[in-house]
């Protein structure tokens, strides 16, 4: 038998219902709390997925660290122009089966990229002098490749990159020959090639409401008031650290709003190499952000990162100096942002996430109801997630006193001897079971009736009791 005294009444738990409650919570705990990209996704109903290159297939880690982790895939250049019709009339598909095989034999999902472009161009298109011509040969294209991979393609890039920063229409050979209709013309095309693909617009810089987003949004506005095929609108989203749009989330639902699918289609987020501490921290952020306005819209069903490592990431060559843009680093090991976006689809959304289960541990001490004399600050400390070894928490510090918080420190104790291997935005030390976590550059203001978050994975035995005393700059802070 167990016995526990609460507030002086004596509460008899049978010892071996206490075990079975704790060893199927620990069951439970395990089984919902995925492991990889592409099933935590698939418990939020979403596709993680990430843009492959043909010729790194079969190559280790590389091979090993896309066939575990994701649930999807974009061809990276397999499927452009280029390489499917290089002579008129002449197409080559090997390349584009090769990965099709590949990721059918591992139940991924497959975007088609790109359908009409005007980079990686063959230079016999390029060089067609007539509207009527282009046309024809346009249609042939789209027509013939969609074809092919009838009823194995979830969603295709069917136009991509139409627009300039400005909203108006980008110049090139479909637009400049064919005129604005090239888009419809193309749409039409691959839906009657292929009534059951899924159809999208792709485009960068659209992530935000801006003049150009707002191209995108009339023409799909214009498309479904005609009845013209259009499924779905792509934000790649090629990202800098630090500056994921504010309105990102309200973004996608505008257009979700328009009865269309909204995926992201390329991300990833670079920054200055080589990396600093900060910016990955910063980097974790940045992708939870993106990750959690996705899961809050209903219609963004696909997150697709642009590559699988940062040792195969286009950004470097087309950006000097840029680079460690992806979720793993050059030896394809998860970075910060990995854990964050992870942690993210097993439930914790947003700044203060609610656990995906209910945690193996004793009862949360109940917060006192009355405010501590002279506290500023409360903390909310939530386990996100907990596995058996192992936990993920989310803390969030808001500033309750009349004056703005220019640096910060925390400080706790654990009382089960947890310990902390891994956290991002903030710093930390750990000495025994004494725990400060101090602000990084970014986040060491908070406003008066401000917040800030930092989130950090552990390590635990027996039990996994949640702190009851944070003290902020060395002031005892009420529990949120």
């Amino acid at each position: 038998m167990f016995c526990r005294v609460l507030h002086k009444r004596v509460f008899i738990i049978p010892l071996g219902l206490l075990l079975f409650t704790a060893i199927s919570s620990l069951f439970f705990t395990r089984a919902l709390a995925a492991t990889t990209l592409g099933a935590a996704a698939a418990a939020q109903g979403r596709v993680f997925a990430a843009a492959v290159e043909g010729n790194r297939l079969g190559t280790t880690p590389y091979t090993t660290v896309f066939d575990r982790e994701f649930a999807g895939t974009t061809p990276g250049n397999e499927m452009k122009w280029d390489t499917t019709e290089p002579s008129r009339g002449s197409f080559n598909f090997a390349p584009a089966d090769a990965i099709v095989s590949h990721a059918q034999s591992h139940s991924m999902k497959i975007r088609g990229h790109t359908l009409v472009w005007y980079s990686q161009l063959p230079g016999w298109v390029s060089n067609i002098s007539s509207g009527s011509d282009l046309l024809q040969a346009m249609n042939n294209h789209v027509t013939t490749e969609v074809t092919h991979f009838q009823g194995k393609i979830w969603y295709w890039d069917v136009v991509n990159e139409a627009f300039n920063e400005d909203g108006t229409r980008r110049s090139n050979p479909f637009q400049n020959l064919i005129g604005n209709a090239y888009i419809e013309d193309a749409f039409r095309a691959a839906r009657a090639a292929d009534p059951n693909a899924k159809l999208c617009i792709n485009d960068y810089n659209i992530e935000g409401q801006n003049a150009k987003s707002n191209a995108v949004y009339a023409l799909v506005q214009d498309f479904k008031s005609r009845g013209v095929p259009i499924d779905c609108v792509g934000f790649q989203a090629h990202l800098i650290v630090g500056q994921v749009p504010s309105d990102f989330q309200a973004n996608l639902q505008r257009f979700a709003n328009l009865g269309v699918d909204v995926q992201i289609t390329e991300l990833d987020i670079r920054m200055p190499t080589p990396a600093s501490s900060a910016n990955l921290q910063q980097q974790a952020t940045d992708y939870s952000r993106v990750v959690t306005a996705c899961l809050a819209v209903s219609r963004c069903n696909d997150i697709t990162v642009w590559g699988v490592g940062d040792a195969d990431s286009w950004i470097p060559g087309f950006f000097p100096g840029q680079g460690a843009a992806l979720l793993f680093d050059d030896n394809y090991n998860p970075k910060l942002a990995y854990n964050a976006v992870l942690q993210v689809l097993n439930g914790g959304v947003g700044g203060t996430p609610t656990p995906t289960t209910t945690p193996t541990r004793t009862p949360t001490p109940s917060p006192t109801s009355t405010p501590i004399p002279g506290a500023a600050c409360s903390v909310h400390y939530a386990i996100t997630n907990q596995w058996a070894g192992g936990f993920g928490t989310n803390v969030t510090i808001n500033n309750t006193g009349s004056s703005t918080i220019t640096s910060w420190s925390l400080a706790w104790t654990f009382a089960n001897g947890q310990v902390i291997t891994q956290l991002w935005n903030g710093s930390y030390t750990q000495s025994g079971s004494s725990v400060i976590v101090t602000n990084v550059s970014y986040n060491g203001t908070i406003a008066v009736g401000g917040n800030t978050s930092f989130g950090f994975n552990g390590s635990w035995s027996g039990t996994n009791s949640i702190p009851t005393t944070f003290k902020l700059n060395g002031v005892t802070c009420n529990i949120a």
